[in-house]
């Protein structure tokens, strides 16, 4: 991080050149277009609001709305899911949204603190059609930029065994320790503990994301079920998620569920998560009452998915750094 006491001549100026921008507003145009011809609608909902994500992964922006004599404590979105629910709940139909959303604790290549993403939900679709609309949405996306080989699906589980010959869905922590510490990973043991979420998330992204959507969009579907806390558990296998995940040459690109909807389901997840917080010494999180409550309202059946726009930017135009396709990353903001 530069300190605004150390700027160098040409800290004034954006990270990318103006043309960069230019194909980036194309971008946004080509999405909009995308969905405008699927009659989908455009909202926006708050960035800043009185409750926030429970979920342990997710390091949340907090601040306080000083209206005296209100004190109020907010905080800044890591992502709209809960708002466009709201919507959903109270009959918008199918819905988009391109907005910014923040993450603390995370800056470098991949990462900058804020970004941009593009979220939408399909009234009536399962999770396959999500998938079918993401295969066309990045396909119009790249065509006449970055030509790419036919997508591939695989499942969560099957993937997992194919490259570590462990059950993913079923936690075995002495199969899950011999594995790292054979596999060169011996720090896992300390990072992972005996969380079994943890330890998927760890070994994914060290030993099977770097292999995937090489060239192509993959999608990864199925995932076990203590690492989604907003999908449905599969009606073929409790064990399992209808969750997917997005991968183009080896980068995470975007994550959707077929939307959980039973409200004390999601109570339950909620209260587990703030556990997991507090067991991690983590910050409190306040759950959403108002999800919960459109929730019993009715969520229409709906899968969703959040992309985010930079980092397609990076992989659609080869950029080495989310830095290259933004005006101002966290560095000069």
């Amino acid at each position: 991080m530069i300190h605004p006491g150390n700027l160098s001549g040409a800290d004034w100026r954006p990270g990318c050149s103006i043309e960069f921008l230019r194909q980036r507003a194309e971008l946004l145009r080509q999405i909009r277009e995308f969905f405008r011809a699927r009659d989908v609608l455009e909202v926006e909902t708050p960035l800043l609001s009185q409750a926030i994500g429970t979920d342990p992964q997710l390091a949340f922006f907090r601040t306080e709305f000083d209206f005296p004599p209100l004190r109020q404590a907010m905080y800044l979105q890591t992502s709209p899911e809960f708002a466009m629910k709201r919507l959903l709940a109270a009959g918008s139909g199918s819905i988009y949204q391109i907005c910014k959303a923040f993450r603390n604790g995370e800056a470098g290549r991949f990462h900058n603190p804020e970004f941009t993403m593009l979220e939408w939900y399909r009234v009536g679709f399962c999770l396959a059609d999500l998938m079918d609309e993401c295969e066309a949405l990045i396909g119009s996306l790249f065509a006449g930029i970055k030509a790419l080989e036919p997508a591939q699906r695989f499942g969560y589980c099957s993937l997992f065994a194919d490259y570590t010959r462990l059950n993913a869905a079923e936690f075995s922590p002495a199969d899950y320790r011999a594995y790292a510490e054979a596999s060169g990973l011996p720090e896992a043991v300390t990072v992972c503990g005996d969380d079994h979420a943890t330890w998927l998330d760890f070994l994914f992204s060290h030993r099977i994301q770097p292999h995937l959507g090489i060239g192509r969009l993959c999608m990864v579907y199925g995932y076990p079920a203590c690492q989604s806390s907003l999908a449905r558990l599969n009606e073929h296998d409790p064990l399992i998620t209808d969750r997917v995940e997005l991968f183009i040459d080896g980068v995470e690109l975007g994550n959707g569920f077929f939307e959980l909807a039973d409200p004390e389901e999601q109570n339950r997840r909620f209260d587990q998560e703030l556990a997991a917080r507090r067991q991690q010494k983590l910050p409190v999180a306040l759950k959403d009452e108002r999800l919960l409550a459109a929730l019993r309202a009715g969520l229409p059946d709906c899968s969703g998915i959040a992309i985010g726009i930079d980092r397609l930017l990076m992989v659609l135009f080869g950029k080495p750094s989310i830095g290259d396709v933004v005006s101002f990353s966290i560095n000069r903001a």
